[in-house]
């Protein structure tokens, strides 16, 4: 009989993945991991890990499947948090719910479930995941869930063959009104529980808070950049190699105060990111500012009005060597070459016809269409068909 090890997080989700298991005939174990406890930055009083470890525990003993609770706030402190500080303080974005896949559950939470014996590990994520033979070799594929309303397979676009050799995700063939509605015949008590929103690891803190507690505020200007800059309507150079194109439409726009003019005054460049509109307090503009480029150095933020302003707009992306990873190895490009993909760069964006280009010291993703807030420090996933098989940190 094989053991499989579920994550219940005290979700509806997880919850009936575990009971999925169960009728599959696997002797499932249930493990919560506790990934945060410094009360200091929980914003409400509410504690939410508590609540949901009590509800994964209910569920186990309605399963009547052994449970126990797993403290991983030590290498999540080291591998998230730290992670995530570093990012901004760079000025970029990072995707703390990618990194929790690939280096806590799939990764150090993994890691537990084999000492206890286990074949496998379980989430409830919303994706499928398939074993194909190719050259005499198992190969694994990651498909995205059946449900395309709840698609998760972008937050696993980081995990390796060997961590997909052990996954399952029971409820990838499922769409979310079946889930609740198999968790209410079951009598589990997460049936009607309300999806949790927010970071995977410190339940309802919000982010900005969550960073203004460790990342000194520092005042800075907000400017806003008209859209008849004539810097957007230049044309554009003639270009030598493809890679010269591709590095010219990818590059950042560099913005300086002359182009601007001064809206407003905000707390620290690093809190803010690209596209984003909300939490800037400026009013008086007929058509909302967006964030088109923040400056950590200079500690200036520059946004445009409306969410069509061509500040917003970029036609590739580009992703250095180091940081691309493909989920499928044997697919992987050689410099020189090219794949025609379908691309998203943040959860639940539609997927975009692009094309990767492969150099020698990185790649470039370039769009049929120019995408709107391509942000530094999110991951660009790459799919052909429903399969995602690679994705790499925008840079």
């Amino acid at each position: 009989m094989k053991r499989v090890v579920v994550g219940l997080s005290g979700g509806v989700d997880s919850s009936v993945a575990a009971y999925l298991l169960k009728e599959q005939g696997y002797e499932v174990i249930g493990l919560f991991m506790k990934n945060w406890h410094d009360d200091s930055v929980t914003i409400s009083n509410e504690c939410p890990w508590l609540e949901d470890s009590n509800d994964a525990l209910l569920v186990a003993e309605k399963l009547g499947i052994p449970f126990q609770t797993v403290d991983l706030s030590e290498q999540y402190k080291e591998r998230i948090v730290d992670y995530m500080f570093n990012e901004y303080e760079k000025g970029r974005t990072p995707n703390p719910d990618v990194l929790c896949n690939r280096e806590i559950k799939f990764d150090v939470f993994m890691k537990i479930a084999l000492s206890l014996g286990a074949d496998y590990v379980a989430t409830g994520h919303y994706c499928r995941r398939d074993v194909i033979e190719k050259d005499g070799q198992e190969v694994y594929r990651l498909l995205s869930g059946v449900d395309n309303n709840k698609d998760q397979s972008y937050f696993l676009c980081q995990l390796s063959q060997e961590q997909l050799s052990k996954a399952l995700f029971p409820i990838g063939e499922l769409t979310k009104p079946q889930v609740r509605a198999i968790a209410a015949e079951q009598g589990l008590i997460t049936a009607e529980k309300k999806d949790s929103q927010g970071l995977c690891f410190i339940g309802k803190v919000r982010l900005p808070e969550f960073l203004q507690q460790q990342l000194q505020p520092k005042e800075g200007i907000i400017y806003e950049v008209n859209a008849d800059l004539p810097l957007y309507s230049e044309a554009e150079p003639e270009f030598a190699t493809v890679e010269e194109q591709l590095a010219f439409e990818a590059k950042n726009i560099s913005y300086n105060p002359t182009m601007a003019k001064v809206v407003g005054k905000h707390q620290g460049a690093h809190y803010y990111t690209i596209g984003q509109r909300k939490g800037l307090n400026v009013g008086g503009t007929k058509e909302a500012l967006f964030i088109i480029a923040t400056d950590v150095e200079t500690n200036a933020i520059y946004t445009g009005q409306g969410h069509s302003h061509p500040g917003l707009f970029r036609k590739a992306l580009y992703i250095q060597e180091s940081e691309i990873h493909w989920v499928r190895e044997d697919l992987a490009l050689k410099d020189g070459e090219t794949m025609e993909v379908m691309v998203r760069i943040r959860y639940r964006q539609p997927l975009q016809k692009a094309t990767l280009h492969k150099f020698d010291n990185g790649m470039y993703i370039s769009f049929d269409q120019p995408q709107s807030a391509i942000t530094e420090g999110q991951f660009a996933a790459w799919h052909i068909g429903e399969e995602l098989v690679g994705s790499g940190v925008i840079s």
